[in-house]
C-alpha cells in the first residue's frame, strides 16, 4: 500500500512539473519579435547617390526622387 501511495505522489509531482515546463515553452514562443517587415523598394539621390526607401523620398519636378528637400532645390533650382 506505501508504494502506491508513493507512486501516486511522485505521479502528480512530475505532472506539477511537467505543466509548468510547458507553460514556460509557451511564453517564451509568445515573447518572441515580431517578424522582421517586408522589404522596400529603394531608391537613389541623384545629387549625393544616397540610397533611401522610396516611403523617405523628397519627390521633385518631373518625378524624380531625392533624399531631402535640400538635394531637391538644388537640383531643381
Amino acid at each position: 500500500m506505501k508504494y502506491l501511495l508513493l507512486f501516486a505522489v511522485l505521479f502528480v509531482a512530475y505532472m506539477l512539473w511537467r505543466n509548468a515546463r510547458v507553460t514556460d515553452e509557451r511564453e517564451t514562443r509568445s515573447r518572441r519579435p515580431p517578424p522582421p517587415a517586408d522589404p522596400q523598394e529603394m531608391v537613389s539621390c541623384p545629387v549625393c547617390g544616397l540610397h533611401l526607401p522610396r516611403s523617405e523620398a523628397v519627390p521633385g519636378q518631373r518625378g524624380i526622387l531625392y533624399c531631402s528637400n535640400e538635394h531637391r532645390l538644388r537640383a531643381d533650382g
